[in-house]
């Protein structure tokens, strides 16, 4: 298997950018757009298993803290149609940095995250 394609590290990097904007806006439709039907999501204090869970949720949390910055983001590439990013995430006035994966595969629609963790050191 050929890993970290360039073609593929600059798709999935593009994607998870424009997630990120789009989270950061809180912009619901966009953010649910980048998932996969059936993806699996793990939150902090969360889980929803396909988008439709997942809108329910978003619908009810509001935006994210401003100031939300990453750090040490990673994405590695599995073949042509898999990808795993990886990030740090922190807010101003806070030390504590969580932690986030996603899983991304190249379906019919494009790049989607199938599978994503958020969580928070105890």
């Amino acid at each position: 298997m050929e890993r970290d394609l360039p073609e593929v590290i600059a798709e999935v990097t593009e994607a998870f950018e424009a997630y990120e904007r789009a989270l950061v806006a809180d912009d619901v439709d966009t953010i649910i757009g980048f998932f996969a039907a059936e993806a699996i999501r793990f939150g902090i204090a969360d889980q929803q298993d396909g988008v439709e869970e997942q809108r329910r949720w978003r619908a009810t949390q509001g935006g994210l803290p401003p100031g939300r910055r990453l750090k040490d983001t990673t994405i590695r590439g599995y073949g042509q149609s898999t990808a795993v990013v990886t990030t740090l995430f922190g807010y101003p006035g806070s030390d504590v940095l969580g932690r986030q994966s996603q899983t991304w595969a190249r379906l019919p629609q494009g790049w989607r995250i199938v599978h994503a963790h958020v969580s928070e050191p105890a």
